[in-house]
């Protein structure tokens, strides 16, 4: 490996100018990509769309639940026909923007019943009123004082013009003139990723802009021995910028997740940085600053490599994770990891060079972090010389983590993931506390003869069924359930009764629960509840229509956000495990791969250590997983394994020097344990701005990272010595059990 980074060093401490052209020009192709970023706050961040329950998805929402907005009017009485008036001019004008499919309202509902025309008195509302089902009339006017004017954006537009048809509506809504004393807010899924999208840009710039100030503040109470110390933030910059600049231009979307990666990214960028940083000062103290650059490159270049292989190696992990913003959270983190190091590697060195690097005094660390050094040396010679207690120690916490973890909760509800002061949650909750949940439980029944009496037969006896036995159902709507509202309460018993009840009804209401004869909706409305109480719900619904024994080439399946976020659980459930166990595997074959050796193996125990430590750590916090917490054991493996390998890396060094291993422990120790614990806490302080986010998804993962790195520090600086004192130990024995069975006679 050494051999591939020579010519490298060669350029470099040889022509840094030349290289300092160069790597401007990639910077600025990539920060042009920067201004092409563009957001993904949709259900293709939670749903893999490719598979069978993301594509009934799609076709549950072209068909019944189009990208909708919803207006939200308030007044002391909503059906006074002034405010009736009102809404019939806001949805005309609303009729007339682009992009807009169907606009309907109470007052829409009125002119259907009402042969066409807008009544003009109470009397009139109120005649209106008491021929319209109540359960028809409560869609659009929950209470006295409020009603909803819904709106239905066409499908397939991009998220560019629905956020410009969102501004029109807005536009709309401030020219028509209100009556005294109503108020008007939107809502609806539209607006809420409108203004989620808004959020995440803020967030994104907040969390990078607290990351980096916080990697200035570090590296200035901590890194204050070397020269230019805060070098490493502007190589760390320089990282982002081509990894912003790479998304913009390989159309990569941010998401929830995403903006989760990039204090992460900064705070493993700065680690590198910092590594090749006191790397070249304690070259630079020996030799010209030319052969520094060389050496720093060619053994610095390739253990950071190993560190940041096998810290991607734990993100690639993420990758047979089910859920979509999991997996591009991996992605962004490999991106972003590799382009701070590259930085590292060429930016490091050569503004060293260009700038005529002086190191302070000497290169050694000031008088306390000389003294911290010695201490760490100490520390890790005795752990070395009896590593059993800390192995045994290590060990029962983390079978503790493990025994633990199943017990966690898992939180998949997008509510409480967003700011809890974001106008389209308010809205939502105002909705919520009005109707009961604002998250329906739709069923998708498709087959042929939708409209035959027995299909809509098994319909309302599945539907009375249902609502006996579960009283978290306040409600259930569908086609069957309108038809018998049409007709007296009961459903005919001919295709031609049928036809004649569906031809009184008003396709915008029909059109709700029925598509041709294909296509039809049960809806069932439900009071609150948490998401394992909406998951159980689902799993007992969806056996109880394999019982209901549907008409023969009848299909009925959830679907709907009630069924994206109450999977979500089991994906994340079984998805974390895998993650992390793929993550164990992929560390183990490269470790063996690069070092082919059996002490290669050793930064495996204490990272296993340190993945079972978190379960210990979340329940302590009171943390719950989530899609992004749901990352935390293969980004644990990462991070940790980049750590131990720096030990293990400077370990193997030394021991070719000295041939002993407590003498190799104690020297790797105390020349790198400053700069991995000086590179950490960066570390840790960048991963704390995770905190600041107005997300508290955000904040909560912020912590369990925080927390992952402290625990990788431990793993390094103290478990890592015995793991290499007891692999000696072994290999040792496995050299003489070989040299036995070679000499039996000996």
């Amino acid at each position: 490996m050494r051999s591939v980074f020579e010519p490298i060093g060669h350029l470099i401490s040889r022509h840094p100018g030349a290289v300092a052209v160069g790597f401007l020009c990639l910077l600025l192709i990539t920060l042009y990509g920067t201004t092409m970023i563009t957001m993904n706050t949709g259900s293709s961040t939670y749903m893999d769309k490719s598979t069978e329950a993301g594509i009934l998805f799609d076709t549950y929402t072209r068909t019944f639940d189009s990208n909708a907005v919803v207006l939200l009017v308030e007044s002391s009485d909503v059906l006074s026909p002034d405010i009736v008036r009102y809404m019939d001019q806001v949805e005309t004008a609303l009729r007339e923007q682009q992009y807009i499919g169907q606009v309907s309202s109470v007052s829409d509902l009125m002119r259907q019943m009402n042969q066409g025309n807008l009544p003009t008195s109470e009397g009139e509302i109120l005649a209106i009123e008491q021929n319209v089902p109540a359960s028809v009339l409560s869609q659009y006017v929950p209470s006295k004082d409020t009603t909803m004017v819904k709106i239905s954006l066409q499908q397939g537009i991009s998220d560019d013009r629905s956020t410009s048809v969102l501004g029109n509506i807005q536009s709309v809504i401030s020219s028509v003139e209100k009556p005294p004393g109503v108020t008007i807010s939107m809502t609806g899924n539209a607006a809420f990723n409108k203004q989620m999208q808004s959020e995440i840009g803020k967030s994104t710039a907040v969390l990078v802009a607290a990351a980096m100030l916080l990697m200035v503040l570090t590296l200035g109470l901590l890194f204050s021995y070397v020269s230019q110390r805060f070098l490493p933030v502007l190589v760390v910059a320089f990282g982002l910028i081509m990894t912003f600049g790479t998304m913009g231009l390989a159309g990569i979307q941010m998401n929830l997740a995403v903006v989760g990666a990039f204090p992460i990214i900064i705070g493993l960028g700065i680690d590198y940085a910092i590594q090749f940083h006191a790397r070249f000062d304690e070259e630079a103290g020996q030799s010209s600053r030319e052969e520094a650059a060389f050496t720093t490159i060619t053994k610095t270049g390739p253990a950071v490599l190993y560190a940041m292989l096998a810290t991607s190696l734990g993100f690639a992990a993420l990758s047979i994770s089910p859920v979509p913003m999991v997996r591009s959270f991996g992605f962004v983190a490999i991106l972003g990891v590799m382009f701070c190091y590259l930085s590292s590697l060429i930016c490091v060195p050569m503004i060293a060079l260009l700038t005529k690097y002086t190191p302070k005094r000497s290169h050694q660390p000031s008088a306390g972090a000389g003294g911290y050094s010695r201490f760490l040396a100490s520390m890790a010679v005795k752990i070395a010389h009896n590593p059993v207690p800390v192995i045994l120690i290590a060990a029962l916490v983390a079978f503790a983590g493990v025994q633990l973890d199943s017990s966690i909760p898992i939180d998949t509800n997008q509510n409480t993931f967003v700011p809890g002061d974001m106008p389209a949650r308010l809205s939502l909750n105002k909705v919520t506390s009005m109707i009961g949940s604002t998250d329906p439980l739709p069923l998708y029944v498709s087959g042929v003869g939708l409209n035959d009496p027995e299909v809509l037969k098994w319909m309302d006896t599945f539907e009375s069924t249902e609502m006996t036995k579960h009283s978290e159902m306040l409600g259930v709507t569908s086609i069957a359930s309108v038809i018998k509202e049409y007709n007296g309460g009961v459903l005919p018993t001919t295709s031609a009764g049928v036809d004649a009840v569906m031809a009184r009804i008003p396709s915008s209401v029909k059109d709700q629960y029925l598509d041709g004869t294909s296509a039809a909706l049960i809806t069932f409305s439900t009071v609150q509840m948490e998401m394992p109480e909406k998951n159980s719900l689902k799993e007992q619904i969806l056996s109880e229509i394999t019982f209901s024994e549907p008409p023969v080439g009848i299909q009925v399946k959830p679907t709907g956000n009630f069924d994206l976020f109450t999977s979500l659980i089991n994906d994340i459930a079984s998805g974390k495990d895998r993650m992390t166990g793929l993550g164990f595997g992929l560390i183990l074959a490269f470790l063996l791969l690069v070092y082919r050796k059996l002490d290669a193996a050793t930064p495996l125990i204490p990272i296993i250590f340190i993945v079972g430590w978190n379960p210990v750590a979340m329940t302590i916090l009171g943390l719950d997983y989530t899609p992004i917490t749901a990352v935390l054991g293969s980004m644990t493996i990462g991070v940790a394994a980049e750590y131990t390998i720096l030990i293990m890396e400077r370990y193997l060094e030394e021991r070719e020097k000295t041939g002993d291993v407590y003498d190799a422990i104690q020297q790797s120790v105390q020349k790198i344990g400053t700069a991995i614990t000086v590179s950490g806490l960066a570390t840790f302080f960048g991963f704390s701005a995770l905190i600041l986010s107005s997300f508290p998804v955000i904040s909560n993962f912020g912590i369990s990272t925080i927390v992952a790195v402290l625990f990788s520090l431990i793993g390094a600086i103290v478990v890592m010595p015995a793991g290499l004192s007891l692999m000696d130990t072994l290999e040792r024995y496995v050299q003489r059990h070989r040299a036995g069975a070679a000499h039996p006679t000996a």
